[in-house]
């Protein structure tokens, strides 16, 4: 059995053999400028996606990738704090068809909430008509960045039949909305 260094309550030998078969390949090894190995782990279909895409590109085209990247973080920053990510409650068995009024479910429950919920609708739907980035674009975004599916489930989900089809139309969709999202939000 192998001990861990500990310093501080936290590791500092790094992952563990299996963590890092499981991950497949998929992180990157950075450093903290005091001497200890920070290891980062793709684990969503965004940043496999993203990694991937860096890898193979030019200076130029790095500098737009990663301009896509931070807009598709900005925009599930805004959903997950809105508190649109879903949740599994509790359930109270002798109430079970009783409703809750004073869960509000659906509503914003702080002030916080309400302007996340406000900044993603507007990424979202746009205002009056204009910017946004439409109803099956908004599919895709919302699959891949807020609830981490594949890029070929996304596909599916707005009406391509193919693996290879899904997949690279799902992975075209993402890169225009981030740019989309870049352009709306002014990151630069």
């Amino acid at each position: 059995m192998i001990e861990a260094s500990v310093k501080n309550n936290r590791r500092t030998d790094g992952p563990t053999a299996e963590r890092l078969l499981k991950a497949q390949g998929g992180y990157s090894i950075g450093d903290d400028k005091q001497g200890t190995r920070i290891y980062h782990f793709h684990d969503t279909p965004l940043d496999r996606l993203y990694s991937r895409l860096v890898r193979r590109a030019g200076s130029y085209q790095e500098q737009q990738i990663r301009k896509e990247y931070v807009a598709l973080q900005q925009y599930r920053k805004h959903w997950y704090c809105a508190g649109l990510e879903s949740s599994i409650g509790s359930v109270d068995l002798d109430r079970i068809f009783a409703s809750d009024p004073g869960s509000m479910s659906g509503m914003a429950k702080t002030e916080r909430q309400a302007y996340h919920r406000q900044q993603y609708r507007l990424a979202r739907d746009g205002k009056d008509g204009k910017g946004g980035l439409g109803h099956k674009p908004g599919i895709v975004v919302d699959n891949v960045v807020c609830a981490e599916t594949s890029l070929e489930v996304a596909g599916w989900s707005i009406g391509y039949n193919s693996r290879t089809s899904a997949r690279d139309n799902a992975e075209r969709i993402l890169r225009e909305c981030g740019q989309k999202l870049a352009s709306f939000w002014g990151i630069g």
